[in-house]
C-alpha cells in the first residue's frame, strides 16, 4: 500500500510515511532522523505532501 500511495504521489515511502504522520487525526509528532543533507531535504519535503482522503483511508486500513 505504501510503494502504491507514493507511485502516485511521486513521493518516496518515507516521504508518505511522514506525510501520512503529520496529518494524522490523532496528534502524533514523527520523530525523523537524517545522517545527509539529502535525507533532511527528503524528510522536509512531506510536509508539502498532501495526501488524498482516500490514500489516507487507505493507508489507515493496513494493519
Amino acid at each position: 500500500m505504501l510503494r502504491q500511495v507514493a507511485e502516485e504521489t511521486g513521493a518516496s515511502v518515507n516521504q508518505v510515511v511522514l506525510a501520512w504522520q503529520i496529518g494524522s487525526r490523532l496528534p502524533m509528532i514523527p520523530l525523523a532522523g537524517a545522517s545527509s543533507v539529502a535525507q533532511l531535504e527528503e524528510n522536509l519535503a512531506a510536509v508539502d505532501l498532501n495526501l488524498t482522503e482516500d490514500q489516507r483511508s487507505r493507508l489507515d486500513s493496513v494493519h
